[in-house]
């Protein structure tokens, strides 16, 4: 795959997903979600990293028509019945191991979309009509590690490729309530990350263990946290980093989005 001279360098988005109930509603969340399909150029193709599908090693998804994948459980039938048929792009994914070369990445044909990514493009862009592949996430490995893998996918983003992370900066589903606007460790942290942000201070946002016990809480595992990484990593010196919505939901979830461009 060549990069064009004509081709404009493509956005790179983190989504704080939060619940997949969002993929069904309408609230301050979704509508900047959708903003951004109306208002950024159109993708040849998406590369997502989501939460939801974590392995030992590296894969992306190589297969035609990658299936929707409902991985939870307790909602309404109306979730279940939803499906994101985007096709898939086997080209796309081979790119994706030569640039991560030596990184040996499997070619996997039995993954789909799960919803820590169908969840939000079905909102960016309803039609499905744009490919997508998604690479999972190697939770063996340490935050600087993923932080990297981010730094080499950048190059995707000169040849038309989206590249999208799916997760949260707090989640602790362990601790969530209803009766509170955040708990304090969960609003600390999450304002810790953002400051972090904003001031262009990856090597805080990096070393997030840092933050201690309020770390601990918000990020009890991995996963929902290391797909801003990949983000982050993609970004340039020209480019501009914006947090075009914020907000903690049931006291433990944060719903904070970055947008690289």
């Amino acid at each position: 795959m060549s990069t064009m001279s004509t081709t404009r360098r493509m956005p790179a988005i983190f989504f704080g997903h939060g619940s997949p109930m969002n993929a069904l509603e309408d609230n301050r969340y979704t509508k900047v979600w959708e903003d951004f399909g109306k208002n950024f150029p159109r993708p040849k193709a998406i590369l997502a990293v989501s939460a939801h599908w974590t392995t030992r090693g590296t894969g992306v998804t190589a297969s035609q028509a990658p299936v929707t994948i409902h991985d939870f459980g307790g909602f309404p039938q109306a979730l279940f019945d939803v499906r994101y048929p985007a096709p898939g792009d086997p080209a796309l994914a081979r790119r994706v191991a030569e640039i991560l070369s030596p990184l040996p990445v499997a070619m996997d044909q039995q993954w789909g979309l799960d919803h820590g990514t169908w969840s939000v493009l079905v909102k960016t862009y309803p039609d499905a009509d744009i490919p997508v592949i998604q690479l999972s996430i190697d939770v063996e490995k340490p935050p600087a590690y993923h932080f990297a893998l981010g730094q080499k996918l950048q190059a995707l983003r000169d040849e038309g490729v989206m590249i999208i992370g799916s997760g949260n900066v707090v989640h602790n589903l362990r601790r969530l309530d209803r009766d509170t606007a955040g708990h304090g460790w969960a609003i600390r942290f999450n304002n810790a990350i953002r400051q972090a942000l904003q001031e262009g201070d990856m090597q805080t946002v990096i070393n997030y263990q840092a933050f201690g016990q309020d770390a601990a809480l918000s990020v009890p595992t991995s996963e929902h946290f290391l797909p801003l990484l990949y983000v982050l990593g993609t970004r340039t010196e020209q480019d501009k980093l914006e947090i075009p919505v914020d907000g903690i939901e049931l006291g433990a979830i944060s719903m904070l989005s970055v947008v690289v461009s």
